[in-house]
């Protein structure tokens, strides 16, 4: 099932007593009947009038994926859908998205059979003709989704106008999903899933008429809002580069529908299971805006003020991940990546800073030096962050009390350790050069042997691009490599050439 869920946003002036038509007097979840309640006066759940033969656990089973959800308009009803996803060899889902449809249509039949009108939007999965698919086969319109999808429409006799087909019958290209795993937007290689289908005599007084029906008096406009895909023109082709940067939104483009001369209704408030109501968004978010709205986050940066008695060295402070804070006559340490209270310190006791103030900071350098290090313990630094008593120059130019008890010289805590100290230094580097040499060998070594290892696609002559197989099956976790280049048609030689390599075997072209 993976996830799934669909909204509707209704933009009125005025959620309260309001006559416009585009703020829903009633709304439900699913189209069983069986979810939360459909009316402002809390109806207890029931099977709606006409899946009266359906077992209520089946009509659960199609309504708990959250793929539905319906808003009567007074004028019309509209049903926000999202269809099901079944794979050629996936007969549970197969079963699930036939049953899904079958109970659907059921219910638009006993809709129809009222009076009522029905609009229908959202990502139906099911792309109708050969015209709405990139690459349809002489067999494509004869898969049974298909077959329903076409038979529910005027052409073939059934209820409803494909509203995008209506007003464009010949247009062709025009897609509304593409695979996001392929690049396939780049050469506009998709699908139309998208739809928005319309059912129902128009809204004036001879309706009846024959050259009248509610796509001609009342559609004003309909089309694919192509300008949204996430694959604009200019943009890096994936093969250069364009694979590491990841496209943001979704990978469908939307469809919209524009109408006209809809007339008001009764004055009504908003339904009760509006999400305006619901206890985390209710006096949090009115408007449309302020969901999509990206929030300011202000970053809170505090200040690193060092007392004046301090004179600290600028490679301590870059080993430092913390940050010293003035505060009275005394110096608080604070981890910036801990919630517990800052370390105090008294500004005079500069030896006892060295076990607090130690922290294991990522350097790339001394991570990881080599293949072989990763299984050996790593060895003790040198020269330790918190080692600070050849950093701090003059923590205080009055001793303290406990330093005259103590007889601690000011000027040089440590004298007859900073010989030894420059020596340790100058042979840690020394050796972490030699080290740093030798990995770079290493990567070296292993990147060609890489290199020479991804075979180069039969098309462009170019390195292909490295694929595990992630489908339940006998093939499920190998490897294979293929052509880098985005999916296309086959007579666009700038779009993916279908070269195909298992790895550790010979090349093969698809």
């Amino acid at each position: 099932m993976g996830y799934s869920g669909v909204a509707t946003f209704c933009r009125v002036k005025s959620a309260f007593s309001s006559n416009e038509a585009a703020l829903p007097v009633s709304a439900e979840e699913g189209f069983t009947g069986l979810l939360r309640n459909n009316t402002k006066e809390e109806a207890p759940a029931a099977v709606v009038a006409g899946l009266e033969d359906f077992g209520k656990d089946e009509l659960l089973q199609i309504d708990n994926e959250g793929r539905c959800i319906i808003t009567d308009h007074s004028l019309f009803i509209l049903f926000n859908l999202y269809g099901p996803r079944a794979v050629s060899d996936d007969t549970e889902r197969i079963q699930f998205k036939l049953k899904f449809y079958k109970i659907l249509q059921r219910r638009w039949e006993h809709l129809l059979q009222q009076g009522r009108r029905i609009l229908v939007v959202g990502d139906l999965n099911i792309a109708p003709a050969a015209i709405d698919r990139c690459d349809a086969g002489p067999d494509f319109e004869k898969n049974e989704f298909r077959t329903w999808l076409r038979s529910m429409t005027v052409q073939a006799g059934g209820p409803f106008f494909d509203v995008f087909r209506a007003l464009h019958p010949d247009r062709r290209d025009a897609y509304t999903c593409w695979p996001s795993n392929t690049g396939a937007e780049q050469f506009n290689f998709g699908s139309r899933i998208d739809h928005i289908l319309s059912a129902g005599s128009c809204l004036h007084e001879d309706c009846d008429s024959p050259d009248r029906n509610f796509i001609t008096c009342h559609v004003k406009e309909c089309d694919i809002m192509t300008q949204y895909k996430r694959w604009k023109p200019g943009n890096t082709p994936r093969w250069k580069g364009g694979w590491s940067t990841k496209l943001e939104g979704s990978d469908h483009a939307p469809v919209y529908l524009s109408l006209m001369e809809i007339t008001d209704i009764p004055l009504h408030d908003t339904p009760s299971s509006s999400a305006r109501y619901f206890p985390m968004i209710r006096g949090l978010q009115q408007t449309l805006a302020s969901l999509l709205m990206k929030r300011q986050m202000s970053e809170q940066v505090e200040v690193c003020e060092v007392p004046n008695s301090f004179s600290v060295h600028s490679s301590t402070m870059r080993s430092c991940s913390g940050s010293l804070k003035r505060s009275g006559d005394n110096c608080s340490i604070r981890d910036e990546h801990s919630e517990h209270f800052p370390r105090k310190v008294g500004p005079t006791s500069s030896r006892n800073l060295g076990p607090d103030f130690k922290k294991k900071t990522r350097k790339g350098q001394s991570s990881q030096l080599s293949l072989t290090s990763f299984f050996q313990k790593s060895p003790k630094c040198s020269i330790e962050v918190g080692n600070l008593g050849n950093e701090l120059d003059d923590v205080s130019k009055e001793p303290s009390n406990s330093d005259k008890d103590s007889g601690s010289q000011e000027d040089d805590p440590m004298p007859s350790n900073s010989s030894q100290d420059e020596d340790e230094l100058s042979v840690s580097c020394s050796s972490e050069k030699e080290r740093n040499n030798t990995t770079l060998l290493q990567w070296q070594r292993i990147q060609q042997l890489m290199q020479n290892k991804i075979p180069m696609c039969k098309g462009h002559n170019e390195p292909c691009v490295s694929r595990i197989v992630k489908k339940a099956g006998p093939n499920f976790g190998r490897r294979f490599y293929t052509c880098a280049r985005a999916e296309g048609p086959s007579s666009n030689p700038e779009a993916n050439c279908g070269f195909f390599k298992w790895s550790g075997s010979k090349s093969k072209q698809k």
